[in-house]
């Protein structure tokens, strides 16, 4: 099964309104063929709209949806070129395995053999094969996954559209199967388009990632640049992992563990005097919540991240008065 080479898909000034509420405010949006792309943010910030737009589930109120050469904005889902493996997984319960992989080609006219030849095939691809004639209800969560992959990936799609796909699972599977989704689209060659609120899973999984908020996009970034360079202040916020800080009438984001913990409160005019007022062991850090206080303001409360060994050299305790700084090349300006 070979995904076809004009799967590159952009998004229009793409709209969405549910009546006087905008839910996807225009977005401009290129998805690169090939690539795996997670739609990341808040419940609310139009990503799953956004989603089912893609596989015509839902009607665009204005805008364009692109999928190679051909628009698809109005085609009927089946028609698009795309696949949807759903939060849920949506198997029928009194199907088989083999059977719910097969039953989009029965809709289609497919005879029994052929269909029944294929599901099999892309139940062993998945490393299902041995479950084919078992039911849903017999099937682990992560099995059921591969089952729901099997079934979108036998209408041979070129763009498929992951809704959550990771979150009905316990954190243990949820890791092990993330790895899987990736190695699946490196294998496959589709273009993968997975909504998600988690940012780690986004910054496990994607080459290119889109952080929504109320309808909009913030940034488009890689991974590393996301988090070395967040763009706005939401962004530094939602991903964690940075302090946002008013420093010289500017706006700054410094990750937590690029700043320096002093013991000795002072009077630099590049540091805060703070508070410590929360300590979490994370294995292999420590992170320490801080309240500033003084003159240069912090827009909310801090964070240091110290290395597990550094912490535990030399401890600090719950309301210990601390001076943290930063070095000038560690701070990035961010938009409003």
């Amino acid at each position: 099964m070979q995904p076809s080479r004009q799967s590159e898909l952009e998004l229009i000034k793409l709209t969405k309104r549910y009546g006087n509420t905008t839910a996807v405010d225009a977005i401009d949006l290129r998805i690169p063929s090939g690539s795996y792309c997670c739609l990341l943010g808040p419940s609310g910030c139009g990503k799953t709209s956004t989603l089912r737009m893609i596989a015509g589930h839902e009607d665009a109120s204005d805008g364009d949806i692109l999928l190679g050469s051909r628009n698809i904005t109005v085609l009927p889902a089946a028609e698009r070129g795309t696949a949807m493996m759903f939060q849920s997984y949506a198997l029928f319960p009194h199907l088989t395995a083999q059977e719910n992989v097969a039953f989009s080609l029965k809709m289609r006219g497919v005879a029994k053999a052929e269909r029944l030849k294929r599901a099999q095939d892309l139940l062993e691809r998945v490393a299902m094969g041995g479950y084919a004639q078992r039911k849903p209800a017999e099937l682990s969560g992560g099995q059921q996954q591969r089952v729901a992959l099997a079934r979108a990936l036998i209408t041979e799609p070129s763009v498929l559209l992951l809704d959550e796909p990771l979150s009905a699972l316990d954190p243990f599977l949820r890791i092990r199967m993330r790895a899987e989704l990736k190695r699946w689209q490196l294998e496959l060659g589709f273009t993968f388009v997975h909504v998600t609120h988690s940012q780690e899973e986004a910054m496990a999984l994607a080459d290119q990632v889109v952080v929504m908020n109320n309808g909009r996009i913030e940034q488009v970034a890689t991974p590393h640049a996301l988090f070395n360079a967040p763009a706005t202040e939401f962004v530094a916020r939602f991903m964690g992992g940075h302090n946002v800080l008013k420093h010289n009438d500017q706006t700054i984001a410094v990750r937590s563990d690029r700043m320096q913990l002093l013991r000795t409160p002072g009077r630099s005019s590049d540091a805060l005097n703070a508070t410590v007022q929360a300590i979490e062991y994370q294995g292999s850090y420590v992170l320490v919540s801080l309240g500033a206080e003084g003159d240069l303001t912090a827009s909310d409360d801090l964070s240091v991240m110290l290395q597990e060994a550094e912490f535990f050299n030399a401890p600090f305790e719950v309301g210990t008065a601390v001076q943290v700084s930063w070095r000038a090349a560690d701070a990035h300006r961010l938009s409003a």
